[in-house]
C-alpha cells in the first residue's frame, strides 16, 4: 500500500492535487476547497512515499504541525520538484486542518487556505458563504 492513498474528487487527468496524512484533515480541506481533487495517505511514511499522477503540473501538501508532518512534507516536496511539479505546502494553524475547522471554523479556515493557494485555484475550487 506505500505510496497508495485514499482518493477524493475527480481524478483523471488531474493537473493539480491536495495530499496529506488524515482523512479527517482531507475532508476538512473539501469543505471550503470541494472542486480540488484530494488524497489521503493515511500516515506521515505513506505521504512522503505517495505516487504522483501522470500529468501533475501543481501539488498542495497538507502538512500536520509536527516532526513527521514537517519531514513527510520536505519529503514529498523534493519528490515533486525533482518530477518537475510545482510544491507548494499548506500549513495550519493548530495541529491540522481538521483542528482549524472545527476551533476556528470554516471561515477561518477558508481565510488561512487562501493565502496559501494559488490565486486560479482559488477562483476554481473554492467556496464562499
Amino acid at each position: 500500500m506505500l505510496g497508495h492513498a485514499v482518493r477524493f474528487g475527480h481524478l483523471t487527468g488531474i493537473e493539480v492535487l491536495a495530499a496529506g496524512e488524515g482523512i479527517e484533515t482531507m475532508l476538512s480541506l473539501r469543505c471550503v476547497l470541494p472542486a480540488m481533487p484530494m488524497a489521503a495517505a493515511l500516515s506521515a511514511g505513506h505521504l512522503a512515499a505517495l505516487l504522483l499522477p501522470a500529468g501533475l503540473r501543481r501539488l498542495y501538501i497538507a502538512r500536520d504541525a509536527d516532526a513527521a508532518g514537517d519531514r513527510a512534507a520536505a519529503s514529498l516536496t523534493e519528490r515533486a520538484i525533482a518530477a518537475g511539479i510545482e510544491a507548494l505546502v499548506l500549513t495550519p494553524r493548530l495541529g491540522d486542518f481538521n483542528d482549524d475547522l472545527r476551533e476556528l471554523g470554516m471561515a477561518e479556515l477558508r481565510t488561512n487556505l487562501r493565502g496559501q493557494i494559488a490565486p486560479e485555484d482559488v477562483a476554481r475550487c473554492m467556496i464562499y458563504d
